[in-house]
């Protein structure tokens, strides 16, 4: 399968995943429902799953054989605490906490499922 059939086929669970942890948002080492979500799902994909990483981290492992080789992916999972004034239907549910852009870093919901979308790569 080429890659873009591979994106279009996790297409929405991709958008469905980002607008889920866009709507509630944590604030640092509070992000338990967010890394709730990231453990449950790379042990869905496989992963070996090892949390309490720096309190809140997740950090997932996935063997291909005997390899010793390896690939790192990270993404932050900590909000803003900002009012969001968006309206559309995946809006923060928590006034004061926003899952927002920071300077020079990537959008975090995004961030997340783009690390999440690597188990079909």
């Amino acid at each position: 399968m080429q890659l873009i059939e591979r994106i279009a086929k996790i297409h929405d669970d991709l958008t469905n995943w980002r607008r889920d942890i866009h709507a509630h948002p944590e604030l640092g080492f509070e992000e338990q429902r967010t890394s709730d979500l990231v453990a449950a799902k790379l042990a869905e994909f496989g992963c070996e799953v090892f949390r309490g990483i720096g309190k809140t981290g997740v950090v997932g492992r996935l063997r291909a054989g005997d390899s010793v080789r390896s690939v790192g992916l990270r993404a932050d999972m900590d909000a803003l605490p900002i009012h969001e004034a968006n309206s559309f239907d995946y809006r923060s549910r928590h006034d004061g906490r926003m899952d927002a852009l920071r300077p020079r870093r990537p959008h975090h919901d995004v961030a997340r499922c783009r690390a999440l979308s690597r188990r079909d790569a």
